[in-house]
């Protein structure tokens, strides 16, 4: 741990992403604890990105990737540290997790910008509960296309309120129907017009 804290403290000569890589891989390695190694390795992680960047806003998170992708972290930790301790496969690991992290942070950014310009156009709409929520979940992007059935499915009420919520909603140009019709009618949000 000395040499460790030692390199950690003195290494300015790495860059910022590569020493966070190396400082969780070598924690996890040395492992000084009985438990909340790997916690504590990528809140250090996350501090020296942070350090890198300048910055204590993040806008996307590796230790949340780590843990959705935790199979293959562990299979990347166990082939470096069982091998010669050649770091080149894990760092392309972490890297390759940071990529994905940044793409599914973009996509929740995404989501919430188009939330807050949806709600930003039909604020002063006086919508009920039920059309409220239904939206919510159509710019979020439910599964599937949505139907009166569907709504009535989701908003548990009846196919007969189901339809008039709708129907109040293209009538206001917030849904619009979609080409089709029949039995499968569906609907889709109007996006609103870029400004």
């Amino acid at each position: 741990m000395e040499r460790f804290l030692d390199w950690f403290n003195s290494d300015q000569q790495a860059p910022g992403p590569v020493k966070a890589a190396l400082a969780h891989l070598w924690f996890v390695t040395i492992h000084p604890f009985e438990d909340g190694n790997g916690r504590i390795a990528r809140a250090i992680m996350e501090m020296v990105q942070a350090r890198f960047e300048q910055s204590s806003l993040r806008f996307f998170s590796l230790s949340n990737q780590i843990e959705q992708e935790r199979n293959d972290y562990y299979a990347a930790l166990k082939a470096t540290q069982s091998g010669t301790l050649d770091v080149s496969a894990w760092l392309d690991w972490y890297f390759s997790c940071a990529i994905r992290a940044i793409a599914s942070s973009k996509e929740i950014l995404g989501v919430v910008l188009r939330r807050g310009k949806f709600w930003d156009t039909w604020a002063m709409e006086d919508l009920n509960e039920r059309q409220i929520t239904m939206l919510n979940k159509l710019i979020e992007g439910m599964d599937g296309k949505l139907t009166t059935s569907k709504w009535a499915k989701m908003a548990k009420t009846s196919q007969d309120t189901a339809y008039r919520d709708i129907k109040d909603l293209v009538s206001r140009g917030i849904l619009i129907k979609d080409p089709g019709g029949g039995r499968s009618t569906s609907y889709s949000v109007v996006e609103p017009p870029s400004s």
